[in-house]
């Protein structure tokens, strides 16, 4: 299989076949981000012959008994969707040649990757098996979007996913905790349950903010432009987030960045979260939050 420098998915994907279509970001610009920065470029599409040899290999595989198989693919890089209609309209193709079993297709994707397509195309797409993509709206706070170097604010996300959702198209979002800085996240939570409560994403991942020294947003701290948020502040931020949020959805924080992971299904679960919300709050201290955060060399 081919794969370049660190594969990432969402923790929701671990069942699905990662096939490496692109690898890095189109945007690659956000101040926080470090994720792709092993990578001596900046964005890349991979070659479909070796995306047609991967697909060959599992099917290879699969006849000999030594994988499973796949229901899901999903292709690898920061915003695989960023492709032309045409060239994901290849890939679904081939994709369903070699491994027919497969139902659907997911990918990150970014808010400015929608605007590329037209409304017949994003229909065409779910009708090839797109769905359930997973998009870093990160935060509604435009103030943070710009500052971050997002590249849209929080309108264009409303107007693109309202594009998904009538395509059929399901979506996932991550939302970054600490983004609006020290003091600003309530006002961020707000600002993005106003927004989520206006569209459909079937899952809200939050993700605690972790700083590297490699990253843009850790010289602007150092510069005195931003501060981050304590590590009680970003619970207490969650707890506003789920509070607000009146659509129903399932809300989760599961990666490594959260010290402590939980999920729900919202309105269900509601008062069962903010009550686990509540117990951290108020029994772990500000320094054993730190500790953790201090731990997480690399997400």
């Amino acid at each position: 299989m081919h794969y370049t420098g660190t594969i990432w998915r969402p923790p929701y994907e671990a069942a699905s076949l990662l096939l490496e279509v692109t690898a890095g970001c189109t945007h690659h610009n956000c101040k926080f981000c470090t994720l792709y920065n092993d990578l001596p470029f900046k964005f890349k599409m991979s070659p479909i012959e070796n995306v047609e040899d991967d697909l060959k290999e599992v099917k290879k595989a699969l006849k000999r008994g030594h994988c499973r198989q796949f229901k899901r693919v999903f292709l690898t890089g920061a915003n695989p969707f960023v492709l032309s209609y045409n060239k994901l309209r290849t890939i679904a193709e081939l994709i369903h040649t070699y491994l027919p079993s497969v139902k659907s297709i997911g990918s990150f994707a970014r808010i400015t990757d929608i605007t590329l397509k037209t409304d017949k195309e994003l229909t065409e797409l779910y009708a090839l098996g797109y769905d359930g993509l997973t998009i870093g709206i990160e935060t509604g706070d435009d103030k943070a979007l710009q500052f971050m170097n997002k590249g849209y604010t929080a309108s264009d996300i409303v107007e693109q996913c309202r594009r998904l959702d009538t395509a059929g198209i399901h979506y996932s979002f991550f939302y970054l905790v600490s983004i609006s800085g020290a003091g600003r996240g309530e006002i961020g939570a707000k600002l993005t349950a106003e927004l989520c409560n206006q569209i459909h994403p079937t899952l809200i991942g939050a993700n605690m903010l972790t700083i590297y020294p490699d990253s843009e947003l850790y010289a602007e701290i150092q510069r005195g432009n931003w501060q981050e948020e304590g590590e009680l502040e970003k619970y207490k931020e969650v707890r506003t987030l789920i509070e607000n949020l009146q659509i129903p959805t399932t809300f989760a924080a599961m990666g490594a960045s959260n010290a402590y992971q939980f999920h729900g299904q919202l309105p269900r679960d509601r008062q069962k979260l903010l009550a686990f919300l509540d117990g951290i709050i108020e029994n772990v201290s500000e320094e054993e939050l730190q500790r953790y955060r201090k731990s997480v060399y690399h997400l």
